[in-house]
């Protein structure tokens, strides 16, 4: 386990616990084996999601019996959560790593489908942890707040970081950005609450340049909505009454798909050099070329192709779920059971070559 990471959990929740009960929000707990299981309940405590005190101390306390749904339920997100990490992360992290340690001998085009295929490389590796974690959590009867939404489905930056890393982003809020004011008062006080939110989140990550500009980016695309009051423009699920998106939602999802890759690759480069030269040789007249097929095999490149497919459609019809295979209980069961199979067999016959937590790093 990553010290620093594992230091980074076991500061956040006990300091969440202590400043609620400071203000009151919540009382102190007398159960000392409650509090201490609820500090380094395992599940959640390499990378989270970062549990509340009001959330889950609770439920140690609480009596817990076997429920079939609920394990099944869980054992369902742990599948979807294998596939991210193991069919998803794994297999784009071989894409990934030969474009970035390589990336002055290829063309725009390549360059820029070398950063999307790291945006699903990091949402499958991240995500894919928090559905492992959350899923295995409910099998011992406890249950996680929601860690990811669909992100990639964000309209617009605001809902992005509203989707993103959930139980991180409104700890911050909570904890620093609304203390700091918030959204209230002028110009001024917001565009400095935007900054040193995002400044905080980039220094979370690691003392690395990379990081802080990764978080200026993103300061500079969420602030022009929060100054025109446009940041809780989209806060429904896209498409809430119809099965596929309109013309405008397709091209909003399209635009912050790209700018959120593009910021990306200041989380992935190794030093701010590389990752602005990363990005000039992106906008060159090579980005309407014919991209490399990255030498891992046409057929190989297409398998991820589809595997990715597959995440976009699957989570598309999920997206009003609390994850992509939570079935409704008046759904027939055996057609569960063939899904869970079919996952099963795919992450044994195709997940990549075992690839480290990206955020084991942090």
């Amino acid at each position: 386990m990553n010290n620093g990471l594992r230091k980074k959990q076991f500061l956040e929740v006990p300091l969440s616990y202590s400043i609620d009960v400071y203000k009151r929000k919540f009382k102190p707990t007398r159960d000392i084996v409650s509090f201490f299981a609820f500090v380094s309940f395992f599940p959640q405590l390499v990378a989270g999601p970062i549990e509340r005190a009001t959330n889950l101390l609770p439920q140690f306390s609480a009596k817990r019996t076997f429920e079939y749904n609920n394990a099944f339920d869980g054992v369902k997100q742990i599948l979807w959560g294998l596939f991210k990490k193991v069919v998803i992360a794994d297999n784009c992290a071989l894409i990934v790593n030969q474009v970035f340690d390589n990336y002055t001998n290829y063309s725009g085009s390549t360059l820029l489908l070398g950063a999307f295929f790291f945006a699903f490389q990091i949402y499958g590796d991240f995500s894919g942890y928090s559905d492992i974690a959350i899923g295995t959590a409910r099998l011992f009867g406890f249950e996680l707040k929601q860690n990811f939404a669909y992100p990639y489905f964000s309209r617009d930056i605001a809902e992005f970081w509203r989707r993103w890393h959930i139980s991180l982003s409104t700890w911050f809020r909570d904890y620093l950005y609304i203390p700091l004011g918030g959204s209230r008062g002028g110009s001024w006080v917001k565009t400095r609450n935007t900054f040193v939110i995002f400044l905080i989140s980039g220094l979370w990550h690691g003392a690395n340049w990379t990081f802080i500009v990764w978080g200026i980016f993103n300061a500079l695309l969420f602030l022009p909505l929060l100054l025109t009051k446009r940041n809780r423009k989209n806060l429904d699920v896209v498409a809430t009454q119809s099965m596929f998106p309109n013309f405008r939602d397709v091209i909003s999802m399209a635009s912050t798909f790209v700018l959120t890759s593009l910021g990306w690759i200041f989380f992935r480069a190794e030093s701010l050099p590389k990752a602005f030269s990363y990005l000039n040789n992106i906008f060159t007249r090579s980005l309407f070329s014919k991209p490399y097929v990255f030498g891992i095999g046409e057929t190989q490149a297409l398998l991820i192709i589809i595997f990715i497919s597959v995440l976009i459609i699957t989570e598309w019809f999920g997206r009003r779920k609390l994850h992509a295979l939570h079935f409704d209980k008046k759904q027939n069961v055996f057609i569960q059971w063939i899904v869970c199979f079919t996952i099963a067999i795919i992450i044994f016959l195709f997940g990549g070559k075992q690839q480290d937590f990206i955020y084991f790093q942090f």
